[in-house]
């Protein structure tokens, strides 16, 4: 298979990496010094109210440089890749008509797939009986999900939720499987990535736990307070790391520092998956590798980026 990023078309930059490695800030010194604005990668960012616990940039940093990607979707609403990666040549465009630069910014390694990576064409879907099936899966628990998904695209069945649901509603309502579909109706992309990919090693941990720190100084708690009082207990933003316990240190069922050791644990163990991805993933010319510790990281971070203005991004 190959590599993320190796087909032809536009160049588009993209800082990934795993969580907690510092992107987000070399992305917003960037996109300062150089005049461009950021596109959020992130699959929680998109969740309107969940900010702290998703490290959503704050009101003073999307003053100072544009976002687009966040604050697209309600919590309760299902915002697929497909969907995020239909949304970017228009923010893109929204980008350049202000005469700044798009600079991608993530670690939701299916958001890069779905943007970078042949997809397939996808039949049309009747808009209707689309709205009443994902009411009726959102209602199934997870066990009748993959239940459905063994019978329906039993490839699919190893995935996660979300892309479990989907491969039932492509499959019901078109009457073609998504794993068929992937092998026999390729999609070649309409970009391409240069990517920027940081990796701080084993001080990773130690960032983890002082990022945690930092979003519970911050009022994660009284945010979680604010978002049960109106967002649906089933609603798919939950899902975001850490999100379920601090639920349970509000609820009572568990102490704070017990919370804060289960969302470092879990938020460590989201790294090392994020890590295996990029590592494995993302090859070849096109790759950058830095350590966001290195004093030179800036530099050779401004020049990666220069070095692409000759490319274009259309």
């Amino acid at each position: 298979m190959n590599s993320i990023g190796d087909s032809a078309g536009a160049s588009l930059p993209v800082i990934c990496g795993p969580t907690a490695s510092g992107k987000s800030a070399l992305a917003l010194r960037i996109a300062e010094t150089l005049g461009a604005s950021i596109i959020s990668a992130d699959s929680r960012q998109v969740y309107r109210g969940f900010d702290i616990g998703t490290a959503k940039p704050d009101e003073s940093e999307q003053r100072l440089v544009p976002h687009f990607g966040i604050d697209v979707a309600e919590p309760d609403e299902r915002y697929s890749a497909a969907e995020w990666s239909a949304a970017v040549p228009g923010w893109m465009v929204a980008i350049e008509a202000s005469g700044r630069r798009p600079l991608l910014v993530g670690g939701t390694g299916f958001y890069l797939r779905a943007l970078f990576d042949p997809l397939f064409d996808e039949p049309s879907m009747d808009p209707e009986r689309r709205t009443s099936l994902r009411e009726l899966l959102a209602a199934m628990s997870a066990e009748d999900v993959h239940r459905w998904t063994e019978a329906i695209d039993p490839a699919r069945a190893s995935l996660g939720r979300a892309q479990r649901e989907r491969a039932i509603e492509v499959a019901l309502i078109t009457g073609h499987r998504i794993s068929d579909l992937y092998r026999d109706r390729p999609r070649a992309p309409s970009m391409t990535a240069r990517y920027l990919v940081l990796d701080p090693g084993p001080s990773l941990a130690g960032s983890i736990a002082a990022r945690v720190d930092s979003m519970l100084a911050a009022g994660w708690l009284d945010e979680v307070r604010r978002l049960n009082e109106r967002v649906d207990p089933e609603a798919r933003a939950w899902t975001a790391t850490g999100y379920d316990v601090m639920q349970r240190v509000v609820s009572g069922e568990l102490t704070l520092d017990r919370g804060r050791e289960l969302v470092i644990i879990a938020t460590r163990q989201y790294a090392k998956r994020q890590r295996t991805w990029f590592r494995h993933q993302l090859a070849g010319e096109r790759v950058l590798r830095l350590d966001p510790r290195a004093p030179e990281t800036f530099d050779r971070a401004v020049r990666w980026f220069q070095d692409l203005e000759g490319e274009g991004t259309q």
